[in-house]
């Protein structure tokens, strides 16, 4: 799970927002009149103050302050007065609430802790304001700024970096912040969770003696050693260890002071105390790790705890759920049902243990149990990561949780538990639970989905969604009563869970382009249909193609739906002067706004943009299809087709000469981000240019990419991430395999036939973790629907069985069919992630249905065979069977 999908789920019940779009109170400096001579900014989560004729450096070292919430608006008054006398310019993180998110556990490591930013004129007026703040500052706690260099022990920190938001592009293509190296180059101005200043500059004197210090903090003297990191959040890490005395395995868990919050405001160093004393308190329980002991290095608390063999449950459901296959037998269905109740026995005995000493675990979830198996298979389960756990008559509310399982907000005390039990026994059959913190009526459907795939007891579900849909205490309705309400019970669907089946093309696009319609916000300036993140995560992201307006736009004309002027002039408005930093790519940028819109007729439009893509510096952009020279490419070509400009032919002549030099460099595989991205820029060439050296370049791309697959003991072949394999569209092998069938087209390559079959097995498991275009089940519909591949697989009865796999994702939305984006939290209307992607492959599949995806058309039949390309280039086939993988 991508932990950084829950800050933007507070501002909206329905959709991802920006956490600055949930109403809050200011702090009272950001409220207060702006000085005169003064002028402010609000960009995001900062408001920023800046004196009238103020000239800063494009980039130097800035000073970050950081705050506790209890301090903040103390410190903030500080800093503030400080700054506004002497015409410092700075900013601050105008709420408390935007402060917390900063703050918070599974918050972006790099940016955590800084609560003000201000910017020195130079080197010396920022050793003089550093000095300064100290002394105003000192004694004031607050977190430790990772990225930062610390300024003795207080709450200042400095950090060299960009005044100015400048972008460039990096060794893989991609679009970051820049900084100028002494060349007057624009290069990337690191931001990650470590002190990297440029290799280039030379410190100045007045920091050394910070470096000692930070230098001198080591484990030297601590009788543990670090063998590897397990995982990482912003309260600290957790590492797999030694006791250097005894040889013990041993886990230590990092906890950083102050940093780390969770909801209720506890810091890491709080939740790892608590943790230790619930553990303490459940002493000789063989379900539990045992404390080894403690300790503290710079500040940093540790808790040293047994090492537990065995593997999380989320990992053996990934191994072990039959419908990872496209036809599970029985005898594996009725085999795995009764590992999943005797797993679900196994943990209900351990939180049972754990009650009985008077404990609430808090956070029971997939990733927080683990389980073993003896020599003869038979499992045993222990229960981990106990620091939201409280003692019962503490009466704590849940702080810290999985959205999977998160209980409703007026659970306490063992509530808590008994509802995360009650998803458990859900998600062992279907984890996508994560769906009930939109609708917990979506029990019920996931319920009768399980009852028809599984032949579990059905009181076992049915226990499981009383539970889930019971009041806030936990009351639930009397049993065997088969309804009524009690402590504010929701009642389950009285007819079908969803408006519409999916199956149903003529109704199903009807109500999701209803959905997508009512979910317009035409009134805003950032997106006019909500999705994924992303939108938010870069300029123009609420315009773009993959997550924006012009994705949203091609799905439904695509699909036959009417005309929307509304729209179309909502997109118009704001891509007449794109903001500065707006990618260029086709699937994130420029590129694919101005094919859309001359797909939509306005092509005045579409021009101007492509005149300013080309004037950037599209040269340095990495190969790929989704941001990179494969998209702009295409798009460059094809609307020099349709509009008769040769120039604009040329550019994407050029895009191909530079991306046939990158693709080497490519360590991604996949239709978005590797090879066969270019691969289809090459060919698309080849069928305007007729020149044959094109199609060589497609098939040999393609074959890199299918380097970096592997075949499963199933026939299934897949890209390898090393810890996972994927099928999807968007970096999987359905998305090679969509190339595959439209070079077969032009010639012949036995290892390509052979994929493109491996690659339909491949899509045709009867589970997808999510339901996405790219990332999931309707990637696999687009496929199947549209491929060529001889053979079974893509008869109409495959495809209507992924169908229903697609529809035990959605979720009505005002009475209408809709689909959660990424993580499954909140829903999406883009194409990437959401309805809009859903409704396309829909239509792809639809009798008759012609809808696609941009650059692939409905394939053409070659007449007769084709002949073989020699590809003297292509790397040795390394598809081997393999074991099953984890397929996320």
């Amino acid at each position: 799970m991508n932990k950084g999908y829950a800050a933007f789920c507070d501002a909206d019940q329905w959709f991802y927002d920006a956490p600055y779009r949930r109403a809050e109170e200011n702090y009272r400096a950001a409220l207060a009149p702006v000085p005169q001579g003064w002028q402010s900014h609000r960009s995001g989560d900062w408001y920023a103050l800046r004196p009238l004729g103020c000239e800063l450096p494009s980039q130097g070292w800035k000073i970050h302050v950081s705050a506790c919430l209890d301090n903040a608006e103390s410190v903030l008054e500080r800093v503030y007065d400080y700054c506004t006398a002497r015409h410092i310019a700075f900013k601050f993180v105008p709420s408390r609430y935007l402060l917390h998110l900063r703050n918070a556990k599974y918050a972006d490591r790099a940016a955590s802790g800084k609560f003000l930013t201000v910017y020195p004129a130079d080197d010396e007026q920022c050793r003089r304001i550093a000095e300064d703040l100290d002394a105003l500052l000192g004694g004031e706690p607050g977190p430790y700024i990772l990225s930062d260099l610390r300024w003795g022990a207080g709450p200042v920190h400095l950090r060299y970096g960009s005044f100015t938001l400048r972008h460039c592009y990096d060794e893989h293509g991609e679009l970051v912040p820049a900084i100028e190296d002494p060349a007057g180059v624009l290069v990337p101005d690191p931001r990650g969770p470590v002190f990297q200043p440029p290799a280039w500059l030379e410190l100045p004197g007045f920091l050394k003696p910070h470096l000692d210090a930070r230098s001198a903090v080591t484990l030297a003297g601590v009788p543990y050693t670090v063998e590897r990191a397990l995982h990482f959040s912003n309260g600290g890490g957790v590492y797999a260890g030694r006791d250097t005395r005894t040889g013990e395995p041993v886990v230590l868990k990092e906890a950083r002071p102050y940093a780390g919050l969770a909801a209720d405001g506890a810091d890491a160093v709080k939740r790892l105390h608590r943790e230790r004393t619930a553990l303490e308190r459940l002493a000789g329980l063989d379900r539990v790790p045992e404390v080894r002991g403690t300790f503290t290095v710079g500040e940093h608390h540790f808790l040293v705890m047994q090492y537990l063999e065995g593997k999380p449950l989320n990992t053996y459901f990934a191994h072990r759920h039959p419908l990872i296959e496209a036809d599970p037998d029985p005898a594996e269905l009725a085999a795995y049902t009764d590992w999943a109740l005797k797993i679900h026995r196994l943990v209900t005995e351990a939180v049972d243990a754990v009650h009985a000493r008077g404990v609430v675990f808090n956070d029971l979830h997939l990733f927080n149990i683990m389980v073993a198996e003896d020599e003869a298979g038979e499992p045993s389960v222990a229960l981990l990561d106990f620091e939201a756990a409280a003692h019962i008559d503490e009466g704590l509310r849940q702080t810290v949780a999985n959205p999977a399982f998160v209980a409703p907000p007026g659970r306490r005390g063992f509530a808590v538990d008994r509802y995360a039990l009650a998803c458990l026994r859900l998600a062992l059959f279907l984890p996508l639970t994560s769906l009930l913190v939109l609708d917990r009526a979506k029990a019920v459907h996931l319920a009768d989905i399980a009852a028809g795939q599984f032949p579990v007891p059905r009181r076992f579900l049915d226990e499981a969604v009383e539970e889930i849909l019971a009041g806030p205490d936990g009351a639930t309705a009397a049993a065997g009563s088969g309804g009524g309400s009690r402590g504010g019970r929701i009642p389950a669907p009285d007819g079908p869970y969803l408006p519409v089946e999916p199956g149903d093309w003529a109704a199903a696009r009807d109500s999701m382009t209803a959905a997508i319609r009512a979910s317009a916000t035409p009134d805003r300036e950032d997106r006019l249909f909500p999705g994924d993140i992303a939108q938010f995560a870069a300029e123009g992201g609420g315009i773009g193609f993959g997550y924006g307006a012009a994705g949203v736009l091609y799905a439904l004309a695509e699909t036959g739906a009417a005309p929307w002027p509304e729209a179309e002039e909502w997109l118009l408005a704001r891509t007449k002067e794109p903001g500065s930093g707006t990618p260029l790519g086709f699937y994130d940028g420029l590129a694919g706004t101005a094919w859309t819109l001359e797909r939509l007729g306005h092509r005045d439009r579409a021009l101007a943009l492509a005149e300013q893509l080309l004037r950037q510096p599209w040269q340095h952009v990495g190969p790929d299809l989704h941001g990179g020279l494969a998209g702009i490419g295409l798009a460059l070509d094809a609307l020099g087709t349709s509009t008769g400009e040769d120039a604009l032919h040329d550019a994407a002549v050029r895009c191909a000469e530079l991306a046939a030099r990158s693709v080497p460099e490519l360590t991604r595989a996949g239709l978005l981000h590797g090879a066969s991205g270019p691969a289809l820029l090459f060919l698309r060439l080849y069928e305007r240019t007729g020149d044959r050296d094109y199609l060589l370049r497609a098939g040999d791309a393609l074959h890199r990419d299918l380097d970096h697959c592997v075949t499963s003991v199933f026939g299934t072949l897949q890209v390898d991430e090393g810890r996972r394999t994927m099928p999807y569209l968007g970096a999987g092998s359905v998305g090679i395999g969509m190339v595959l069938d439209d070079w077969l087209g032009h010639a012949a390559d036995p290892r390509f036939e052979q994929a493109r079959l491996e690659i339909v097995r491949a899509a045709q498991a009867t589970f997808y973790a999510q339901p996405g275009l790219f990332r999931g089940a309707a990637g696999m519909i687009l496929h199947l629907a549209r491929t060529t591949t001889p053979g079974p697989g893509t008869r109409d009865a495959d495809i209507a069985r992924q169908i229903d796999a697609l529809a035990r994702h959605a979720v009505p939305y005002r009475g209408r069919l809709a689909f959660p984006g990424e993580q499954l939290m909140r829903l999406s209307m883009d194409l990437s992630t959401g309805t809009a992607g859903a409704l396309l492959a829909l239509g792809g599949a639809a009798p008759g249905g012609r809808a696609q995806l941009p650059f692939l058309p409905p394939p053409r039949r070659a007449a007769a065979a084709p002949e073989p390309v020699p590809n003297p280039g292509a790397v040795t086939h390394r598809n081997t069977p393999s074991k099953k993988r984890k397929t996320t």
